[in-house]
């Protein structure tokens, strides 16, 4: 199975092989303050199973020892990493097929914003997760 997507303005593409180790939507203050959403939904792969296909994205080093990746021309917000993990999390809402994924759970659920009501019966933990 592949998983294809990019930014908005199509500068920037990436592929994804395989079945994703999970998917989770984040409520840190980070990835909400990074991509001005009041939460980011993700989805894994292992490292060596995705390639960007199209375009080079830029770098932000968020926080030591995380780092982003996103469309140097529109700012699509792609790709978190952690520095010498075998894991990339792609963003969900980046995704070609978006549609076709189902978060599991919950992360950092006690940063999640008062207003957004978290009724959909999904785990949610204040933390990384589960299978972090």
């Amino acid at each position: 199975m592949a998983w294809e997507g990019g930014c908005f303005c199509g500068e920037v593409r990436y592929r994804a092989e395989g079945e994703p180790l999970r998917v989770m939507h984040c409520h840190c203050t980070i990835c909400r303050r990074v991509s001005a959403a009041p939460v980011v939904t993700w989805i894994t792969f292992p490292v060596d199973r995705v390639s960007w296909t199209k375009g080079s994205p830029a770098l932000l080093k968020s926080t030591p020892p995380a780092s982003r990746f996103f469309c140097p021309a529109c700012g699509t917000h792609m790709v978190f990493e952690i520095d010498g993990a075998r894991e990339l999390d792609i963003t969900v809402a980046s995704l070609d097929r978006a549609a076709d994924v189902t978060p599991g759970y919950h992360i950092f659920a006690d940063t999640h914003l008062d207003w957004l009501k978290l009724e959909d019966g999904l785990p949610a933990y204040d933390d990384w997760g589960p299978e972090v």
